[in-house]
């Protein structure tokens, strides 16, 4: 561990143990399948913050479900956070289950639905899960997502889509939730959207991040170039930055591609850009963000972004709004 690393870390002291429970399964009627959730948390404390954490969609069988992003997920749950991850209906765990459902293969808002069912039974969720009953704080509430699960995140925190099948402006923002985390998030549509793929994906063009005003922290890799949706390069995952309104932060990692080091999972092998250090600076950066906006007041994102980036060995820049 380097030593801007390490003096991350002391921001929150030392990690906790973490209580890692799977899965809690949530009926929910016209639901195809039962949703399925792990939960993880620290071993103590109270007053627990929740990050409801959306995963990709991605090509890996197991990672795009309440299976991945333990690198983030572990490292929330040791430094306070009780971490919420369904499985959503876009996962590949379940398309020989759903493949014929309404909503296929997009499931945009069955995969914001999904998290409003997390929150209208956090009580369930809390008495299902060992030693969790009464350590949560239901009024801090985050939400979290990478690439797909970033476009998910978007519209609950307040996002507008345009429908293309019923050409109607939709919005699911989510009241409860007070913060977001968007990763490797898709950008706008329009004439931007002009990518290979673009047509395959008319649901990821159809965002509107002009009324996403709950505050959040997008992270983009400057290495991330998605040309399968756009030619405009890396700046397209900055544009939930860039269109949103304040409060809003960016995070731009350096060298950084969409697996952004390997979040999705421990040395899988899609990943594109490995980097244990940065996954671990990200996993740090993202915990004090969230741990700054619930607790008003304290130094752990300042602290985190002098230690990792700033200096020779930075692992991105910071710019705010």
């Amino acid at each position: 561990m380097s030593a801007s690393t390490a003096t991350s870390a002391d921001a929150f002291g030392a990690p906790a143990p973490v209580l890692s429970f799977s899965p809690v399964v949530l009926p929910v009627p016209g639901r195809p399948v039962d949703l399925q959730v792990r939960v993880s948390a620290p071993a103590t404390g109270t007053g627990l913050p929740v990050v409801l954490l959306s995963h990709g969609h991605g090509p890996s069988n197991n990672l795009s479900s309440l299976n991945g992003y333990a690198p983030l997920a572990n490292f929330w749950a040791a430094h306070g956070f009780a971490v919420v991850q369904p499985t959503h209906l876009t996962s590949r765990t379940l398309s020989h289950l759903v493949a014929d459902a309404p909503g296929a293969p997009y499931f945009w808002r069955s995969r914001a639905e999904d998290m409003t069912h997390v929150l209208d039974r956090l009580d369930t969720i809390e008495h299902t899960v060992p030693q969790l009953a009464g350590r949560i704080d239901p009024t801090k509430i985050a939400i979290a997502g990478h690439s797909l699960g970033g476009f998910t995140a978007a519209l609950l925190l307040g996002a507008g889509l345009d429908d293309p099948d019923t050409g109607d402006l939709v919005h699911l923002g989510e009241p409860r939730i007070k913060a977001g985390v968007l990763l490797a998030a898709p950008g706008r549509g329009g004439d931007a959207f002009n990518g290979p793929m673009a047509a395959q994906w008319p649901i990821i063009g159809a965002v509107d991040f002009s009324t996403m005003t709950t505050p959040a922290l997008v992270v983009a890799g400057d290495k991330d170039d998605s040309r399968h949706f756009t030619d405009i390069g890396p700046d397209w995952h900055a544009d939930p930055y860039t269109l949103a309104p304040s409060p809003k932060t960016l995070l731009t990692l350096f060298d950084a591609e969409h697996g952004l080091g390997g979040i999705a999972g421990y040395d899988a092998a899609e990943t594109t850009d490995e980097n244990p250090r940065r996954v671990a600076a990200l996993a740090r950066l993202t915990a004090a963000y969230l741990h700054t906006q619930f607790h008003p007041g304290a130094r752990a994102w300042q602290a985190a972004c002098e230690a990792l980036t700033t200096g020779p060995h930075s692992v991105g820049r910071v710019e705010a709004k």
